[in-house]
């Protein structure tokens, strides 16, 4: 039972992952937005350029471990 519902937390294809990074965006930006109205500015730009970039570290790390994984689904020898 556990199993089943665990595996509706797994990212298994692109198309998941591009969503997932685009709900993450979505979450960004509006923090941003608000960082930007309360810290009006230097710091607020800082700020959201801080959100937006951590999408794209996240986005770029799911995309990479979905590579990974399938590349060891492939070869489980080549665990490097």
């Amino acid at each position: 039972m556990f199993h089943k519902i665990g595996r509706l937390f797994q990212i298994k294809t692109p198309l998941e992952a591009y969503l997932i990074i685009y709900a993450l965006a979505l979450g960004a930006v509006e923090r941003g937005s608000v960082y930007l109205t309360r810290f009006p500015g230097f710091g607020g730009k800082l700020l959201f350029l801080a959100c937006t970039g951590a999408v794209f570290m996240a986005g770029g790390k799911i995309l990479d471990c979905l590579k990974h994984e399938k590349r060891l689904a492939e070869n489980p020898e080549s665990v490097f």
